[in-house]
């Protein structure tokens, strides 16, 4: 009997830090559940495929990343397509879905998706489904969910069509061959549903037990929490996400000692280099913490920067978490074993391979220290896992509803809008045994984190200034005590027993154009380069800065004075009781006369979520004020600034 050959669609993903990756292998792996064979390929790896041929359904799935740029997997792809060249029939054959992911608190969402899109359709493709927009800054499952649900239903009618237009164009009448519908020949999408008959091991009460005024009996007050869930969810079938295939093998070998891991860390890339000073910027009950440190990069000629030059500091997991998620994996006593990862004999996952970011002959200490992202907050399809390696009928339970669609407001609630780690979550569910093997499939790399060079190298030679805030986590349902961010708290660790305090070090090497500090610390290095330059000529120089307290946070206070009274600095506006935005509608005339008349340029450093949104909402009025336009033509006014580069933001989440 012949083997039935399953319909085919092309798979490519554009991604910067795994998720759009991700997203795109588990649809390849669940493809096959629904009569499907997704050919998954990367949007660099152009010789994988070939969209000028291509006569099958094309599904993009890319995020965004920085100022609104492509991915670097996709950055070849998008200038290939963007080539003026090309005709307005170059795919006019290609039928296509596209799946953009970005994030609402920075600008130019989804970005890349959206320049994927319009250019695909310049060139004559088709779209067979409608785009997805799913925001990280909400929630990426909030629309990734639904968007997957109804991809497989797309994929078929869109193969039906096609197969349609071929048997016409061959016959030449499409109306020749019958029509089938796209669901009669391959079966549709079954859902997952799960058994509720633990239910009634799964209804738990809050620990406060009060009397009632009339009879005095004890009232019970349900309350939901990261490990106890209420009607109608308690008592609900649930959806959830597919087992995720395992496909590492791992073993921890005994060694005779314990083997240094230095050179294992790029040297091409990674400077050490040791703090000179450190001083706190911010006084008395400040909210925020500020510290400014300053790096003796003497030893390192061939490092150059320029202010606003970003950074990244390269930093390890905090050494208690690490001994924690050690004995809470039980592999203690195995800390300085080596580890030995492989690809399971069994294994089922397209495209599978052992992370290429984790060394060979590394010990389990070396590997949850310095290659895993253990604070990393876990996703469904982790939690999915989770629930084959609990015990406790509650708690697994507790966890199907976690990953399931019906606990999406849950999961959003407890796990990712705290930032809940892995580690917290299995403190929370202490049935759940994982092996290390799920962790390293399920982790991401630890990432350095990126900062702005807040100085210029004319005024202080050799030496590195960077400022940050302190970041602090509350404690929650899940998290009993808080903590600190994980680099903020290691850089405040080396330097908390005074503030001068030389002889520590830390690790960090260059990167491209990323910022993340302090909203002034840049300008200060903008400043300095322009003062030990008293014989070049500049425009007029604004700055508009917000500080809730002038005793207590208003950085860098005795040097901006000194630059507004040298003429450096030709306005310093400072909001106290206002924000910024408000002083900067005050001069809006000389502010829209300097952008738009004199090329002028802007630079925004702030808060995603807050700052930066307000002050571009601020400049779209004074766009509109000045000029008499409607919203429209000042969002193009906005946007032509960020093409031309003379709109630029320094910001983060």
């Amino acid at each position: 009997m012949p083997c039935e050959v399953k319909p085919r669609f092309v798979l490519l993903y554009g991604s910067q830090k795994g998720q759009a990756q991700s997203i795109a292998e588990g649809v390849a792996e669940v493809a096959e559940e629904h009569g499907l064979v997704a050919e998954l390929s990367c949007l660099s790896h152009n010789e994988k495929y070939n969209l000028e041929k291509e006569k099958s359904p094309v599904v993009f799935i890319v995020s965004t990343t920085g100022d609104g740029e492509p991915p670097d997997n996709a950055l070849r792809f998008v200038r290939r397509i963007k080539k003026k060249t090309l005709s307005t029939d170059h795919y006019k054959h290609l039928s296509y879905a596209l799946l953009a992911l970005g994030d609402t608190n920075y600008a130019n969402f989804c970005n890349c998706g959206k320049t994927i899109e319009r250019r695909l359709q310049e060139l004559g493709a088709k779209q067979f489904y409608a785009t997805g927009y799913a925001d990280d800054g909400v929630g990426l499952e909030v629309v990734v969910d639904p968007w997957l649900d109804g991809l497989w239903k797309a994929i078929k009618g869109a193969l039906s069509k096609m197969a349609s237009d071929r048997t016409g164009y061959l016959k030449g009448e499409a109306g020749d061959s019958p029509q089938e519908t796209p669901d009669s020949s391959i079966p549709d999408v079954q859902l997952n549903l799960l058994s509720i008959a633990e239910r009634q091991n799964c209804e738990s009460v809050r620990a406060s037990v009060e009397p009632t005024k009339d009879t005095g009996v004890p009232h019970v007050e349900l309350a939901a929490s990261l490990t106890r869930s209420l009607p109608p969810l308690s008592e609900s079938s649930l959806n959830v996400p597919a087992l995720p295939p395992l496909y590492l093998d791992v073993s921890l070998q005994e060694v005779d000692s314990v083997e240094r891991m230095d050179g294992l860390l790029n040297k091409d890339t990674l400077y050490e280099v040791s703090i000179s000073r450190a001083v706190q910027l911010t006084r008395g009950d400040s909210v925020k913490m500020a510290l400014l440190l300053e790096l003796d990069i003497s030893a390192y000629p061939t490092i150059t920067h320029q202010p606003g030059d970003s950074f990244d500091v390269f930093c390890p997991n905090r050494g208690t978490e690490v001994e924690d998620m050690l004995r809470r994996l039980g592999l203690h006593e195995q800390r300085n074993h080596r580890v030995h990862i492989s690809l399971r004999k069994d294994n089922k996952k397209r495209g599978a391979q052992v992370p290429p970011y984790i060394p060979q002959n590394i010990s389990l200490l070396y590997l949850l220290t310095w290659c895993l992202e253990i604070r990393h907050v876990p996703k469904k399809a982790f939690l999915r896992a989770l629930v084959e390696h609990t015990g406790d009928a509650v708690q697994r339970r507790r966890l199907q509803e976690l990953c399931s669609k019906q606990g999406t407001a849950d999961y959003n609630l407890y796990v990712r809008d705290p930032s809940l780690s892995v580690l917290e979550l299995l403190s929370a569910f202490p049935s759940c045994m994982p092996p290390l093997s799920l962790l390293i499939e399920h982790l991401p790399k630890l990432q350095p984190r990126p900062y702005s060079a807040a100085s210029s190298c004319l005024r202080h030679p050799g030496k590195l200034h960077f400022v940050f805030n302190v970041v602090e986590f509350p404690a929650c349902s899940g998290r009993p005590a808080g903590r600190r961010g994980l680099c903020t708290g290691w850089l405040f660790d080396l330097i908390n027993p005074v503030l001068v305090f030389p002889g520590k070090h830390c690790s960090n090497y260059s990167h491209y154009f990323k910022m993340l500090a302090n909203g002034v610390a840049p300008f200060i290095g903008f400043l300095q380069q322009r003062q030990e330059n008293p014989e070049a000529t500049f425009g007029e120089t604004w700055l508009f800065f917000g500080c809730r307290h002038r005793n207590q946070d208003y950085l860098f206070r005795e040097e901006l004075e000194d630059f507004e009274s040298s003429g450096t600095l030709s306005h310093l506006k400072v909001s106290r009781c206002k924000y910024v935005q408000h002083n900067l509608l005050l001069h809006s005339q000389q502010i829209t006369d300097i952008l738009l008349k004199r090329n002028g340029c802007i630079f925004v450093c702030g808060d995603a979520k807050n700052m930066a949104k307000d002050v571009n909402d601020t400049l779209m009025d004074m766009i509109k004020t000045e000029l008499q336009v409607d919203q429209l033509e000042a969002m193009k006014t906005l946007a032509r600034l960020r093409e031309e580069k003379r709109y630029l933001q320094d910001i983060w989440g």
